[in-house]
């Protein structure tokens, strides 16, 4: 099961954390805040893996310390996915003297908050976190120009929100000190979206007179997801301290 190798995947992570060298050569009176920026590649498990492949998208995300000298934190959460995407050329008006593209786009738009631990600091920072909040299934259409300059006139076909919540960590690998750092954030995390109605490619039919007709998916609508990015890292209220430790 999927929620396994996430549960896994982050046992291994923590466990690369202490044998990582110079883990312990930072000395961080404990860890700070952090705001970064990651990309997402989801795989798509369950009732959903048999109707959609694949997703890709973006994440923000920070941490504020609350607790155990900086080692708890209240995580927040902000990324979508799209997971399904449709073009086809359209005439516009009453001729095809005038044609466009027409794109269909299926995505998820999810947010929450939730605690973060940190296990561990100096150049590795392993953490597992937990959120949670909504997920928002949306299919929009647009036109195109062909000219480079953005889609118009654009529409949402369908949308549906529901509670979510996941569970899950990574590793923050310091790549630059200083009174703000800068980290490589790597990790996996389990998206528990319920049961959700969704719409994925050919579920929209176009009818002579202009007319359409919408087919929804009801259906279990778990992700896996992967994240790359960078974080950047803010000194805790109790102060930071280089290798060479206080004058």
């Amino acid at each position: 099961m999927r929620r396994g190798v996430v549960i896994r995947t982050v046992a291994a992570l923590g466990a690369l954390a202490s044998l990582a060298p110079g883990a312990q050569g930072q000395r961080v009176r404990g860890p700070g805040g952090f705001v970064g920026v990651s990309f997402v590649a989801a795989d798509a498990v369950g009732d959903l893996g048999a109707l959609v492949d694949q997703g890709f998208g973006m994440q923000l995300e920070g941490g504020v310390p609350v607790a155990l000298n900086g080692h708890v934190r209240v995580r927040g959460d902000l990324g979508f996915l799209v997971y399904g995407h449709e073009r086809q050329r359209f005439c516009y008006g009453l001729s095809c003297r005038l044609v466009t593209d027409l794109t269909t786009t299926n995505s998820i738009l999810y947010g929450g908050f939730g605690p973060e631990l940190v296990l561990g600091t100096g150049a590795v920072e392993p953490y597992v976190h937990a959120t949670a909040g909504l997920a928002g299934f949306v299919t929009s259409s647009s036109l195109d120009d062909r000219d480079g300059y953005g889609p118009y006139l654009e529409t949402t076909n369908y949308s549906d929100v529901v509670f979510a919540w996941k569970a899950g960590g990574g590793l923050r690998m310091r790549v630059g000190n200083g009174f703000r750092p800068v980290f490589l954030d790597f990790g996996v995390d389990w998206h528990d979206n319920g049961v959700a109605d969704f719409l994925t490619a050919g579920d929209i039919v176009d009818h002579p007179d202009g007319s359409i007709s919408v087919f929804p998916n009801r259906s279990e609508a778990d992700l896996v997801t992967f994240r790359v990015g960078v974080a950047v890292g803010f000194p805790s209220r109790s102060g930071y301290r280089d290798r060479r430790g206080p004058r």
